[in-house]
C-alpha cells in the first residue's frame, strides 16, 4: 500500500503527522511523495487561519479529483480542520472518504485495513495524549518532542480548544524516555512542543522540571520550547533558563496586541503593562535572550489608537522577530460574535505596516551580530549549494558557510561576517565533533505552535 501523507499547519501537526506514520507502521505501508502514485491520501490540516484553512481544503479537492483517473484511491483529510467541520466536509468534498481529527489517529490501521467503501467520521478520544507512541523518522539533528495537547485559554479569537481540547499533560517520565530515544539515534537539539508549555503539570512537576531533566540527557546539548503564554510565564522557569547551559536563550512570548482594550476583548488575561514587566523579568536572568513574538492585527473594533499601541510595543521590546497576521473569523469563537469591523484594506495595510517595521528592527539586531563568533549546529545543506551548510545560533538565528568538511550534525564554530536578508553569512573557524544520524524520533522543522 502505497500512501501521502501532506501536513500543514504548525510543529504540532508536524509531529502529529510523524504520529500517524508510526501508528501505521504496522500495516507496512510505503511512503510515497507523490499523491498520483499512491493508494491512500491523507493531509493533516489547520484551521487556526482562514487562509491556511482555504488551502488545505483547495489541495484536498484537487486531490479527490484523481480518484476520476483511479477509482480506488481513498482520501482522508486529518487534522483541525476534520475536528471543527466533522460530517459537513463531506458534502464540501464529494469524494472525500474520511474525516479524522487529532485524538482519533489510532483508528486508523484498522480503517486502511478495511473496504473503505462507505465514508466515515473517526470518534476522538477527548483525552487521547499517545503517551505510548514514539514518532519515527529519518530525520537530522534535531527534534520535536510534545510535552501537553490541547489548551484551556479561551482566548476569543483561537479555535484551539475546540479542535484539539482541553490540556493534558504527559507524564514526566515519557518525555523522558523519548529524549533519551532520540539522543541515541543522533539528535542533539530537542523543542519541546505545546499550546502553553507553561501550563504544563504532572503531579507535582511543572515545566520547569522538564527543562531540567531534558537537558540532563545525556547527548542532549540545545533544548527550545514553545510556546509560551505570558500570563503563565514564572521566575522559576526563567531562572531554569538561565542555569541549564542546554536550554537555549531564545523565548517566544506571543504579545498579539499592545493596546489594553484589545488585549481584554481577546481575553489574554495580561495588560501591556504586565507583558513589559515579563520582558524584563526574563531580561534580567538571561540578558543576552533573544525573544520573538506574534501580532494580530484587524482584530474587531481595533482602532488607529490600538494600532499604534501595537507599534509602540515593537518599538520597545525590539523582537528578534515577529510573526504577524491579519484577523480573520473563525467559527466557534467568542470573536465569532464581535462585528468583524476592520476594513480588509485596512488589516492588510496594518499588516504590511508590522512586517516592514519589523524587517528594519531584526535587521538592526542582526548587523550587530557581525564580527562575532558563535557555536552552530548544522541542520542541512544550505539552499545555495556550493559546499555551503546551514545551522542556527542558539539564538535561533539562521547561518549559512561554506562546510570545508563539516556534516551534518557537527556542531562548528562560525564567525558572522555579514548579513543577507534575514540570514547571517559566515566563515567557518573549528568544527568540534560528528554525529551519527540513524532513525529518529519526531521531524525537524522550525516552524511556531499555534498561539
Amino acid at each position: 500500500m502505497l500512501i501521502h501523507l501532506h501536513t500543514y499547519g504548525c510543529q504540532m501537526n508536524q509531529y502529529d503527522s510523524e504520529l500517524v506514520k508510526s501508528l501505521l507502521s504496522t500495516a507496512d505501508p510505503e511512503w510515497t511523495s507523490d499523491p498520483e502514485q499512491a493508494d491512500v491520501i491523507l493531509v493533516n490540516t489547520c484551521c487556526v487561519r482562514d487562509h491556511a484553512e482555504q488551502r488545505a481544503l483547495g489541495r484536498l479537492r484537487q486531490l479527490v479529483h484523481l480518484k476520476k483517473f483511479r477509482p480506488w484511491v481513498r482520501v482522508g483529510i486529518l487534522g483541525c480542520i476534520a475536528q471543527a467541520r466533522k460530517g459537513e466536509l463531506f458534502d464540501q468534498i464529494p469524494g472525500l472518504d474520511w474525516v479524522i481529527g487529532p485524538d482519533g489517529y489510532r483508528e486508523l490501521p484498522q480503517l486502511l485495513a478495511g473496504s473503505g467503501s462507505a465514508p466515515g467520521v473517526l470518534h476522538s478520544d477527548a483525552g487521547e495524549s499517545y503517551d505510548d507512541v514514539i514518532p519515527t523518522q529519518l530525520a537530522g539533528p534535531t527534534a520535536f518532542v510534545a510535552v501537553m495537547r490541547g489548551c484551556d485559554n479561551y482566548c476569543s479569537y483561537c479555535v484551539v480548544p475546540q479542535v484539539r481540547g482541553r490540556e493534558r499533560s504527559r507524564p514526566l517520565a515519557s518525555i523522558v524516555k523519548e529524549a533519551e530515544g532520540l539522543s541515541s539515534a543522533g539528535v542533539r537539539e530537542i523543542t519541546l512542543l505545546g499550546q502553553n508549555v507553561n501550563s504544563y503539570r504532572d503531579g507535582d512537576h511543572d515545566f520547569s522540571d522538564v527543562l531540567r531533566r531534558v537537558g540532563a540527557v545525556s547527548g542532549i546539548e540545545r533544548v527550545r520550547f514553545t510556546t509560551s503564554h505570558p500570563k503563565d510565564l514564572s521566575t522559576r522557569l526563567v531562572q531554569v533558563m538561565s542555569e541549564v547551559p542546554q536550554v537555549c536563550p531564545c523565548l517566544h512570548l506571543p504579545a498579539q496586541s499592545g493596546s489594553d482594550r484589545i488585549l481584554h476583548l481577546m481575553n489574554r488575561q495580561y495588560t501591556r503593562s504586565r507583558y513589559l514587566e515579563k520582558i524584563a523579568m526574563v531580561r534580567k536572568y538571561v540578558p543576552h535572550v533573544a525573544i520573538t513574538t506574534d501580532i494580530l492585527v484587524g482584530f474587531p473594533t481595533e482602532t488607529d489608537q490600538d494600532f499604534q499601541a501595537t507599534m509602540g510595543l515593537l518599538e520597545e521590546v525590539r523582537f528578534h522577530g515577529v510573526f504577524s497576521f491579519r484577523y480573520s473569523v473563525r467559527a466557534g469563537t467568542t470573536a465569532a460574535a464581535m462585528p468583524d469591523d476592520v476594513p480588509e484594506s485596512v488589516k492588510i495595510a496594518r499588516l504590511e505596516t508590522v512586517i516592514e517595521r519589523q524587517r528594519a528592527i531584526t535587521r538592526e539586531l542582526h548587523d550587530a551580530r557581525v564580527g562575532d563568533s558563535e557555536l552552530i549546529l548544522v541542520e542541512a545543506p544550505a539552499k545555495k549549494g556550493d559546499g555551503h551548510l546551514m545551522g542556527r545560533t542558539p539564538h535561533d538565528e539562521v547561518v549559512v558557510f561554506p562546510g570545508n568538511g563539516a556534516n551534518i550534525g557537527d556542531f562548528c564554530e562560525v564567525k558572522i561576517m555579514e548579513v543577507r536578508g534575514f540570514t547571517l553569512a559566515g566563515e567557518l573557524l573549528h568544527i568540534r565533533e560528528s554525529n551519527s544520524l540513524q532513525r529518529v524520533s519526531s521531524p525537524s522543522s522550525h516552524l511556531r505552535c499555534c498561539m
